[in-house]
């Protein structure tokens, strides 16, 4: 999306909100597949919650009703937040540190017990770790220029 500013420059999302709405983007997809057979397998054992669901996103993810709603709504906060860059940092910091304590309690918790309510197993866990370090990671690289020069998006030049 590209708009005028009152000088007559063109005007661009900054760099962290096309991240921000990148990634909103990606979670919006996962939760959509989650909820095509195929795509997701053992779909006839899909619940809405609780470790019992054996249904694998993509043969290795296992989700269920509950983590694919998950999934739907934090790639429409990304999009929702990629509105301003101030915004798409904390859904990229705020959201990758999520990430990273669901990877922690995903390691303490027992996958066969009712602690395993969303549900995760063992690539869920890594794949959280990785999600959590790229969020924050992304969200504190590209912070830095906007931070430094109080911009809420960059001008075409």
């Amino acid at each position: 999306m590209t708009s005028m500013s009152s000088d007559g420059r063109a005007v661009g999302r900054t760099n962290i909100q096309k991240a921000a709405l990148a990634v909103g983007a990606v979670f919006l997809l996962v939760g959509v597949l989650g909820f095509i057979p195929g795509i997701t397998s053992n779909y006839e054992t899909l619940g809405f919650a609780g470790h019992e669901s054996e249904a694998l996103l993509l043969g290795i993810f296992q989700v269920s009703i509950l983590h694919n709603i998950v999934h739907l709504l934090f790639g429409a906060a990304g999009i929702a937040m990629a509105r301003s860059a101030a915004q798409s940092r904390n859904y990229l910091i705020g959201g990758g540190a999520i990430y990273l304590v669901l990877w922690i309690y995903g390691l303490l918790i027992g996958k066969d017990t009712a602690l395993n309510f969303v549900p995760v197993n063992t690539a869920d866990d890594w794949l959280h770790f990785v999600l959590g370090v790229a969020m924050v990671g992304l969200g504190v690289a590209l912070s830095r220029g906007t931070a430094r020069t109080g911009r809420t998006s960059t001008a075409a030049r």
